[in-house]
């Protein structure tokens, strides 16, 4: 008889929506910091999803902006729209964007996916099965729509981008936005594909148009440290100040340059010159780059169209095949490449200079997708 009580009970789960609130409320305290977390405490029943507020990290706010098919791009004069109809309004949207490592088909390889994950509209009104919001639809070009268990993913936040959402103007080349203060002001530099610079301050609400910066097309815009960046395909490079709109030129000047921005920490200069490259650190107070060899645990990813970033590689489990001090390149034609890492000696030719970066050829990696809304990669051991 005493076994069979015994396995009755080991058989039976606990059921935990049948913790008491108070319990249910000191939980949600100690799962403010991680709002995956949060999201995985949501999908245990109906009742823990009403008890904890969706995570405000993957909320996307919004700011509505004066319609940009309303100015007139042929005058340089300024223009102020006023009573613009609702209809007629565009919106910047702040996109959570995050890097998921998940379960590759065999075991001597990670996948990986980086891009935008936002709140789907219905998502309070459905009766969804269990669990309930573990998962992530994965949107690629040209593939359909998949979901994607975040249980058995590992997931690093990588900031934020903004995206324009509505009233967009034909081929817009990109959009940049710089919250200004704590009160809510806010620039936004918005560029199209014939050149033209458009600009918007909070407190003026008003479109203004920005002098031509170079002749060639612009491939990189962001922010850092309180500022916008401006890099174009010709070489040229800027940095804007938000309150007067003058435009700094940014040396050197090399088409094949690109710049990285490590949060608001540090920028990074990767100079090019394929099959080696170089890496400098902006030192802001001594207005130079400082050519360096070490990026410590970081892992610089260049060339994809969710613009250039890093993440930490102390985060992510050993052997996955993404260790600190590396940067990998996601552009070009082929879908297959090798991390770069400084001091590479397996060249085969005794006279290659080893002080520089150059593709480990260990740990291949597998581009499954480059373009828009997500990148997706396969890293081998």
């Amino acid at each position: 008889m005493a076994t069979n009580k015994k396995k009755i009970s080991t058989s039976i789960m606990p059921d935990w929506s049948q913790l008491p609130e108070e319990l249910l409320h000191l939980i949600s305290k100690n799962l403010e910091n991680y709002c995956f977390d949060v999201v995985h405490a949501r999908s245990v029943c109906t009742s823990w999803r009403s008890a904890f507020p969706f995570p405000s990290s993957l909320l996307r706010p919004s700011y509505p902006l004066p319609s940009l098919s309303l100015y007139p791009s042929k005058s340089k004069d300024l223009c102020t729209l006023e009573k613009v109809p609702f209809k007629e309004l565009c919106t910047i949207e702040k996109v959570p964007l995050f890097l998921f490592r998940v379960r590759a088909p065999h075991g001597d390889a990670a996948e990986y996916f980086i891009g935008g994950i936002g709140r789907d509209e219905s998502d309070d009104h459905l009766e969804l099965p269990s669990p309930l919001q573990c998962s992530v639809k994965v949107k690629i070009p040209g593939t359909e729509p998949t979901l994607m268990n975040i249980l058995d993913c590992q997931i690093l936040s990588l900031g934020h981008q903004y995206r324009m959402i509505g009233c967009i103007p034909k081929d817009c080349g990109g959009v940049s936005f710089l919250p200004l203060n704590k009160e809510g002001e806010f620039v936004v530099l918005i560029l199209n594909c014939t050149n033209v610079w458009l600009v918007l301050r909070s407190a003026e609400m008003r479109w203004m148009e920005l002098k031509e910066l170079s002749t060639a097309a612009c491939r990189e815009l962001f922010t850092f440290r309180g500022r916008f960046y401006a890099s174009f395909f010709n070489g040229d490079k800027f940095v804007i100040d938000p309150s007067s709109l003058e435009a700094t030129p940014l040396t050197p000047h090399n088409e094949s340059n690109f710049l990285v921005p490590s949060g608001n920490d540090e920028l990074f200069l990767v100079k090019t010159d394929f099959p080696t490259c170089r890496v400098s650190r902006l030192d802001e107070e001594a207005g130079k780059w400082v050519e360096v060899s070490d990026l410590g645990d970081r892992v610089l990813f260049i060339g994809g169209h969710q613009g250039n970033f890093c993440c930490s590689a102390k985060e992510l489990p050993q052997g996955c095949g993404l260790t600190g001090n590396s940067i990998l390149f996601t552009l070009g034609r082929r879908n297959v490449t090798f991390p770069y890492k400084y001091g590479v000696h397996n060249t085969g030719n005794a006279e290659d200079d080893i002080n520089c970066w150059r593709s480990s050829m260990e740990n291949r990696v597998m581009i499954l997708n480059k373009y828009s809304p997500v990148l997706a990669f396969q890293v081998e051991r």
